[in-house]
């Protein structure tokens, strides 16, 4: 099976210096042909990324903190916003730093290093006969892996959400401070294994799947048709991969929530949440409504916004 681009008629390969950004209409007040050269054919798809992962945490943070409540206590939505009404407005955006530096920059690497890697391997692989469908899936993977050196920034996040943590660390400065002063930079790695597990299998999955569920959708003759197209096709495959890997997230949100003391295995970790959740899977996946909807929403947001910029830029 082919692996095809998300917009049939905006092939991804490069594209020479002259046609790049172009937008029709000479009356155009933004520069989009010198941003797209400044860019160049590559640098694009990291600053794409970058910005729509900027414009999804800005919506959807506050339904990421009820659902961090969920994964971390297994209360119900209705008790995660009363926490939320009982820590004020003032720290509804508390903690946004963290993931709006660490999406921004791992959605810039997920897309920007995807492309690269796909580039790369194929040149090298064309004579050698290896599938396209193998190639860019190692390619996925590998940009999945490279996303979690960027752990800290979770980690930070997770304890700036915890209520528990409110009158110990003040900022994100001030957290990675604490961190590194007291338990050293390993520290700030805490959960890495399951991020680790997560990220690259579902980079597979999104980059594989992405082309093919958009072809089974309507054609789009305009610019809105092919937006829509685009947030339906990334909100399908981000509700299904957040269902797919949430024990994983639920495994990371407790481990990360730890702060000092031994580095415990991943099974270990899930097997506690198991017991202290009656062995019921209803229990485990708590929450997991609330990031289905989250997820469509916010894959439907980074990748509507992505392709849109891929074509104004």
């Amino acid at each position: 099976m082919a692996v095809t681009t998300m917009d049939p008629e905006s092939p991804r390969t490069p594209q020479p210096q002259s046609t790049l950004g172009k937008v029709p209409g000479p009356s155009s007040l933004l520069p989009s042909r010198g941003v797209g050269e400044w860019l160049g054919p590559h640098g694009k798809h990291y600053a794409c990324g970058s910005l729509a992962a900027f414009t999804n945490i800005v919506v959807t943070f506050p339904m990421q903190k009820v659902l961090f409540r969920q994964q971390l206590h297994g209360v119900r939505v209705g008790e995660a916003l009363r926490q939320l009404q009982r820590d004020g407005l003032k720290n509804l955006y508390r903690g946004l730093l963290p993931p709006l530096l660490q999406k921004t920059t791992t959605v810039a690497i997920m897309f920007g290093l995807y492309e690269d890697f796909s580039r790369v391997l194929l040149d090298r692989a064309g004579s050698s006969g290896v599938p396209e469908l193998a190639t860019r899936s190692f390619a996925a993977a590998l940009a999945g892996t490279a996303e979690a050196a960027l752990t800290p920034f979770e980690r930070v996040q997770t304890l700036l959400q915890d209520h528990r943590h409110h009158g110990r660390f003040q900022n994100t400065a001030h957290t990675f401070r604490t961190l590194l002063s007291e338990y050293g930079v390993r520290e700030c790695y805490r959960g890495l294994v399951p991020v680790l597990l997560r990220n690259g299998p579902s980079n597979i999955l999104f980059f594989g799947l992405r082309g093919p569920i958009k072809e089974q959708l309507p054609e789009a003759s305009s610019r809105a048709g092919h937006m829509v197209n685009d947030f339906v096709c990334g909100g399908v495959l981000g509700a299904a991969l957040g269902i797919m890997f949430y024990p994983l997230n639920v495994v990371k949100s407790r481990a990360q929530s730890q702060v000092g003391g031994a580095f415990r295995p991943c099974q270990e970790v899930l097997l506690t949440v198991w017991r202290e959740r009656g062995g019921s899977v209803t229990e485990l996946f708590r929450g997991a409504h609330l990031n289905y909807h989250r997820s469509l929403i916010s894959w439907g947001i980074i990748n509507a916004t992505y392709e849109l910029l891929l074509k104004v830029l």
